[in-house]
């Protein structure tokens, strides 16, 4: 499958994955149904407009999906679509446990997290 830029899926998937900043995003979606854009921001320490720009990549290359409800955007993990993007998600997810960062990033969203239902979550 080609986008509309003429970069394969398959190119898109891998340059997703090339990215630190976008494994972390990975690895806390792959661990939670969805997260706020608050969320990653407090647990990656980043601007708000730096990791939307990630979501953003990740989301053309089908990893994500994003739902709006007001001012907020939550995403999660996209439904895998064949079994390359399926394997390929089941690979990097038994490669993310052994990775100290992305463990360290998992206890700070414990604590960062907001409730589901906090309507002022962000």
């Amino acid at each position: 499958m080609t986008t509309s830029t003429g970069t394969s899926r398959v190119d898109m998937i891998f340059r997703a994955f090339s990215d630190r900043t976008r494994l972390r995003i990975m690895n806390l979606l792959r661990h939670r149904e969805e997260l706020c854009v608050c969320d990653l921001v407090r647990v990656l320490s980043m601007p708000q407009a730096k990791v939307s720009r990630h979501l953003a990549y990740l989301r053309r290359a089908g990893l994500v999906e994003a739902d709006r409800r007001g001012q907020w955007a939550y995403y999660r993990l996209s439904r895998a679509e064949g079994a390359f993007h399926r394997k390929v998600l089941e690979c990097v997810g038994c490669c993310f446990d052994d990775v100290p960062e992305l463990q360290r990033d998992m206890k700070k969203l414990g604590r960062a997290c907001c409730p589901a239902d906090d309507a002022g979550c962000c």
